[in-house]
């Protein structure tokens, strides 16, 4: 199965609330992702929030052109034990 965030909602600080279309959801907290060229900007909070699900890449992005895999996202909802199936 190719995964995708069908939804998403950001929190509060660097937590973002997904869902996939294998049906998995649940809080995803970037807080420690944010490195790299295209991700420190997003360290500002005022930035961060202005997340939006993207439904032709089927993920998240933001202004900036920075974007997440659903795979990454998946997998570390999985390590954070932060998901709901």
């Amino acid at each position: 199965m190719i995964l995708h965030v069908i939804d998403a909602k950001h929190l509060q600080d660097y937590r973002i609330w997904l869902k996939f279309n294998d049906d998995v959801e649940g809080v995803v907290d970037l807080s420690n992702e944010l490195w790299g060229g295209m991700f420190e900007p997003l360290k500002d909070l005022n930035v961060f929030n202005q997340v939006k699900l993207d439904k032709e890449l089927d993920t998240i992005v933001w202004p900036n052109g920075a974007d997440l895999a659903p795979e990454f996202l998946h997998e570390l909802l999985q390590s954070q034990g932060t998901l709901n199936v």
